[in-house]
């Protein structure tokens, strides 16, 4: 079976897209199938892709290049903010079955299946079209596989740790921040610092770092799952992040840093998982974020948080896509679409 996933990511757009694209990977690899991975970024993204059959190149500017590796592929997965209708419509055309991955209804997709795996997909009006399948809801959130099992989270009578997570790359310099306040109204807390691989302010975070501080340089997703079932709390940007966090049920502080995340910051707001402190830019946000710990060192209120979170994520939304697409209705699938 041929099948290519394609995507976007880099130090100045992020790498959300190549993290969930990682976890559909891997789960055609799982099945014996291996899947090209055609990527649109930088030099900063190769460490996510060791072991991948990858490639990077700018698809967008090299459509033709593109449209001439996957024709007649069986299935093409694509996961873009940039590219436009008309490049879907081509890649719909060209293969046997397109996959859309979709947040929030960016375009009218043509034929094919929209996977939207957050916790608002449900809300979001999408068309009823003839030839477009819907994939919608936290059952299809695709996770990486090292959150496809998860130990049981011990949920501790005393909040002693806070893990601080704003992705690969920390655009809006909110590490330093948080870290320098947690410094001064927290200085028993240990605070487990993830520090991504494109972050630009390394020295003002060593700055904010006090001895309690642990600052993890360029974590592979193994760590990343440790610090999170080691740590009491979190505070985390919203992103794919948080899906991880809510897998792992880790009670979470959520801060929202993108127009992209605040549908699903105020979704898990809405569950009763996430204690959503608003946005990063606003002057009260720290203010808030103290008002969070405090009523987070209430265990009950831990535990409650975390159960409600894994409610909700099983961490099996990538297994659940690929037997969509290749299960027994994969070629009733194509017949229908075509």
């Amino acid at each position: 079976m041929k099948v290519f996933i394609i995507t976007e990511g880099s130090r100045n757009i992020g790498f959300g897209h190549i993290t969930r694209c990682i976890s559909l990977y891997q789960a055609f690899k799982k099945r014996g199938i291996i899947p090209k991975f055609i990527i649109n970024g930088d030099d900063t993204i190769k460490d996510l892709l060791k072991g991948l059959n990858y490639q990077i190149f700018n698809w967008l500017d090299e459509k033709s290049r593109l449209f001439e590796k996957v024709k007649d592929a069986d299935i093409a997965i694509v996961d873009s903010y940039l590219a436009n209708i008309s490049f879907y419509n081509t890649l719909s055309d060209l293969v046997k079955l397109a996959v859309y991955i979709d947040d929030n209804k960016r375009l009218n997709y043509p034929k094919g299946v929209v996977v939207n795996g957050n916790i608002y997909a449900e809300g979001v009006n999408y068309p009823k079209k003839d030839g477009v399948k819907y994939l919608l809801g936290t059952k299809y959130i695709p996770l990486r596989k090292e959150f496809w099992e998860v130990s049981e989270k011990k949920i501790k009578e005393k909040v002693g740790s806070i893990m601080i997570t704003f992705g690969g790359d920390d655009m809006r310099n909110m590490t330093p921040k948080i870290l320098k306040f947690l410094r001064e109204n927290y200085p028993e807390l240990k605070k487990n610092v993830i520090v991504g691989n494109a972050f630009q302010n390394i020295d003002e975070i060593k700055k904010s770092a006090d001895k309690n501080t642990n600052l993890i340089y360029y974590p592979d997703v193994k760590e990343i799952k440790e610090i999170m079932l080691e740590s009491d709390i979190a505070i985390s940007a919203g992103g794919q992040t948080l899906y991880e966090l809510a897998r792992v049920g880790v009670p979470t502080i959520g801060i929202c840093v993108a127009e992209n995340q605040l549908r699903s910051v105020k979704g898990w707001k809405k569950t009763g998982f996430l204690e959503y402190v608003g946005w990063y830019n606003k002057n009260d946000v720290l203010e808030k974020i103290k008002d969070a710990v405090e009523y987070l060192k209430n265990v009950k209120t831990r535990e409650s948080k975390s159960k409600i979170a894994k409610k909700f994520i099983d961490g099996k939304g990538s297994l659940r896509i690929y037997n969509q697409l290749v299960g027994k209705s994969f070629y009733e699938n194509i017949i229908s679409f075509k």
